[in-house]
């Protein structure tokens, strides 16, 4: 494989809102993340930017810039992807988020998922426009 841009992943997500300031500063308060760049539009609109947590980098952007990006408050809720986050201390970033007002559809559990796997403690969050989040802690890697 040809080497990525330096401080980016080889994999990362878009997530398109309504209201992408207010989603970006929220993601900040309730799930922790950092902003390293953010570039603003006309009307209050995010263009481009770039969250990061650990090593991993999402980038939020305003719906409707393209008839293809959407919130999923715009469509009922429906998502058609979820996002996986691995953290240090699920409890103590469950209760973050639940204070911030994320929706916890899912309470922190501990489940094995095998020999070859290994044991996560995870819960599961809906953000203010509806993406749904999984938030995950290795709690046991197998030898």
């Amino acid at each position: 494989m040809k080497p990525i841009p330096q401080d980016w992943p080889r994999i990362s997500s878009s997530l398109f809102y309504e209201d992408a300031p207010a989603a970006i500063d929220w993601l900040e308060r309730a799930f922790g993340f950092q902003t390293r760049l953010k570039v603003e539009g006309a009307d209050n609109t995010i263009v481009h930017s770039e969250l990061v947590y650990g090593d991993g980098v999402i980038m939020v952007n305003s719906s409707g810039r393209h008839d293809h990006h959407r919130s999923p408050r715009l469509h009922g809720g429906v998502n058609t992807q979820t996002l996986t986050v691995y953290v240090d201390d699920v409890d103590a970033h469950c209760a973050q988020a639940r204070a911030a007002g994320a929706a916890i559809i899912q309470e922190p559990e501990t489940k094995n998922y095998g020999d070859d796997w290994g044991t996560n403690r995870t819960y599961g969050a809906m953000d203010l426009e509806g993406h749904r989040w999984w938030f995950t802690q290795r709690v046991f890697t197998p030898a």
